[in-house]
């Protein structure tokens, strides 16, 4: 419709030979105006109700000056009326509304509205009505003058057949064939006299047999399928290899992984390899063209106190409550990323049957392989200001979380 409507502004723009063109450019575009915005109306209601949320106001405060058992009703009187009598009806529905003495001003409003939408409408089947009776009268104008012309078509066939009449009395003008030329034409039909003769012994490249030569790309199909497969194989079966740097990182990684984090607090320690967890041998569509390497990555997990009601009982400062995890800070290397408009995501996943730990998961893609690491599992807080933080910029992933905590109750 919007492309239609880009359409109908050339069109007005360049068809302005008649009045009557120029009005019906015009109507055809309100009408494509009126489709264009109920089109619009109508995905905004899909939306809210494939949402579960209340339609937006502004289409609702529309619809307040008709009621929906109202609408068919004017619907269908207002396409019943010419063009005229939808201009008189909105004259006097102005004149009604500005002397006051119109009652329910709302219903009014929302059918000036919809009344320039049916006076195009309307506009547009007059100017089609009045096309088809000048194209029914140039039909009839056709078929007066149709009788003039059949005569004039037989009088000019009598002409012809008198004229082949007296051609046949003078006799023939053609010279009668000759025995050699009959002779010379029966050679030049015989069947098959085009077709080029059949050679035996060719000289010049080698012809291939199709049998030989489809045998041939088989076998070479099935070295290559051989290949890739062996190539497969032995990337599943060999341990990932390291990137070459190792795991230790650099000065300026680390300031900047510290300028993330901020500095050390009590109860902060930082989150080793023993946090790794080895994941099954991973086989990616590109370790062909890439060598897959793990990332690097700086961890950090927060610990401390929970002085709830049931430890401020049982428990003091002589004797504190057991330490329990509080939070994690991890950040992952990625600076060689081939895709780097693609941000690098984080997936929670089981830990087999024990319910109190979880794997959280970072994939990024290539050339860097998934790496996993075990953490506690209870419910995150995802609030920017109790230290939510999941961020990817210069190369490292930054997810920094804290756990819910909860109220001791009796």
């Amino acid at each position: 419709m919007e492309e239609l409507r880009e359409d109908i502004k050339m069109h007005l723009e360049l068809d302005r030979a008649t009045p009557t063109h120029i009005e019906f450019w015009e109507a055809m575009m309100v009408v494509c105006d009126w489709e264009i915005s109920e089109a619009r109306k109508r995905d905004a209601l899909d939306r809210a109700r494939v949402r579960g949320e209340e339609p937006p106001p502004e289409l609702i405060a529309e619809e307040m000056g008709l009621h929906a058992s109202v609408d068919p009703e004017v619907r269908n009187l207002l396409q019943n009326m010419s063009f005229h009598e939808l201009e008189e009806w909105q004259a006097q529905i102005e004149a009604e509304m500005q002397s006051g003495t119109a009652k329910v001003v709302e219903f009014w409003e929302a059918l000036l509205k919809r009344l320039h939408i049916f006076k195009a409408k309307a506009r547009l089947r007059e100017i089609h009505a009045d096309l088809l009776r000048q194209h029914l009268q140039r039909l009839q104008d056709s078929d007066e003058q149709e009788p003039h012309s059949v005569q004039h078509v037989i009088d000019q066939e009598y002409q012809f057949e008198h004229a082949d009449r007296a051609l046949e009395v003078a006799g023939p003008y053609s010279p009668e064939p000759s025995a050699a030329e009959d002779d010379v034409s029966e050679t030049d039909e015989e069947p098959g006299s085009f077709s080029p003769e059949l050679v035996h012994n060719y000289e010049g490249d080698e012809v291939v047999d199709p049998e030989a030569d489809k045998e041939e790309l088989e076998r070479k199909r099935a070295e290559v399928l051989e290949e890739q497969q062996k190539r497969l194989q032995e990337a599943a079966a060999g341990p990932s290899s390291t990137d070459d740097d190792g795991v230790e990182l650099t000065a300026q990684e680390r300031a900047l992984v510290l300028k993330a984090m901020g500095g050390m607090e009590e109860g902060d320690s930082i989150l080793g390899s023993g946090a790794e967890v080895n994941l099954e041998s991973q086989v990616y569509w590109w370790h062909d063209k890439y060598r897959p390497r793990k990332p690097k990555y700086f961890n950090r997990v927060h610990t401390g106190y929970e002085w709830n009601k049931y430890n401020q009982t049982h428990y003091d400062h002589d004797n504190p409550p057991p330490k329990i995890v509080q939070g994690y800070k991890f950040n992952i290397f990625y600076p060689d990323l081939v895709d780097k408009i693609k941000a690098p995501t984080y997936a929670i996943e089981k830990d087999g049957s024990n319910g109190e730990t979880c794997l959280i998961r970072f994939h990024a893609g290539p050339p860097y392989e998934d790496i996993a690491f075990r953490i506690v599992n209870k419910e995150w807080e995802y609030s920017h200001k109790k230290g939510f933080k999941c961020t990817f910029e210069r190369g490292i992933l930054h997810v920094y979380f804290n756990f819910k905590r909860y109220r001791y109750r009796r």
